[in-house]
């Protein structure tokens, strides 16, 4: 959320509640800025699972096919040694480095891709300017409606917001809508 209407609340009760009444009353680009996390949050504002897991499968994979075919390359192909009856290709020898190269691999693209869907880092954001928004690390809940949600309508969405409790209620971005 770069832009749209910001609301203050004290508990994160207080705000779950106004979230799930928001959500009945058809806001659906909602966001919340909390200090911790808070049980039920992802659920309250209607958050599907991540697909994180599922695009880095394909990354873990690749480097472990590629750590286990670096190894047979060099052990059974390029570079043979007889050694004590040994045979080149030897599975159960390469299970160390094939997990390990599979961690690597799901490490790094996890990162990178988390940083991708995420847009980080951003270093500032509209929010950021708004007055008090800085307890929300210390103290404070606040729940963002996006500028771009269609119930959005700024007189009724900035009462709806006030009557829910909202200790402060104010625009973060462009004009209003």
């Amino acid at each position: 959320m770069r832009r749209g209407l910001l609301a203050e609340f004290e508990t994160p009760e207080a705000m779950l509640r106004a979230i799930a009444e928001l959500r009945s009353r058809g806001y659906r680009r909602l966001d919340a800025f909390t200090p911790y996390p808070v049980h039920g949050l992802e659920e309250a504002l209607g958050l599907r699972r991540s697909p994180l897991n599922w695009i880095v499968l394909p990354f873990a994979l690749a480097g472990a096919a590629g750590g286990y075919l670096v190894q047979w390359h060099n052990n059974a192909y390029d570079y043979p040694l007889n050694v004590g009856g040994r045979p080149g290709h030897a599975p159960p020898a390469f299970v160390p480095i094939t997990f390990e190269m599979t961690v690597l691999a799901a490490a790094l693209a996890g990162f990178v891709v988390m940083l991708v869907l995420t847009r980080l880092p951003e270093l500032w954001s509209p929010i950021f300017d708004v007055p008090g928004f800085e307890r929300a690390t210390i103290d404070r809940f606040w729940i963002g409606i996006d500028a771009r949600d269609p119930a959005l309508i700024s007189p009724l969405a900035e009462r709806d917001l006030t009557d829910l409790g909202a200790l402060a209620v104010a625009w973060a971005g462009k004009a209003r809508t």
